[in-house]
């Protein structure tokens, strides 16, 4: 009896590579790096990363600074102009 997977082969991948409080580095941290930013870029909240990759908020806060995202503002993604009033 096969049971569901609950992420993609990709994202189970990845965090079998970051058990909680293991160290991440080298090429693992520079790809771990890409990801988180292209997923942030994307709209993912950094409570939403760190959920998904099992690390802490300050760890995946500390990883897009340091692949120079510009972090946005509290209150998520703004999308849009805001209604002239």
């Amino acid at each position: 009896m096969r049971r569901p997977e609950r992420t993609s082969h990709e994202e189970a991948r990845v965090a079998e590579t970051l058990k909680k409080g293991s160290r991440v580095t080298g090429a693992a941290r520079d790809k771990l790096a890409a990801d988180l930013k292209k997923k942030y870029d994307s709209g993912a909240s950094i409570r939403a990363l760190a959920e998904e990759t099992g690390r802490s908020y300050g760890f995946v806060h500390r990883m897009l600074s340091e692949s120079g995202v510009t972090l946005r503002g509290r209150g998520g993604a703004t999308r849009g102009k805001k209604a002239a009033g």
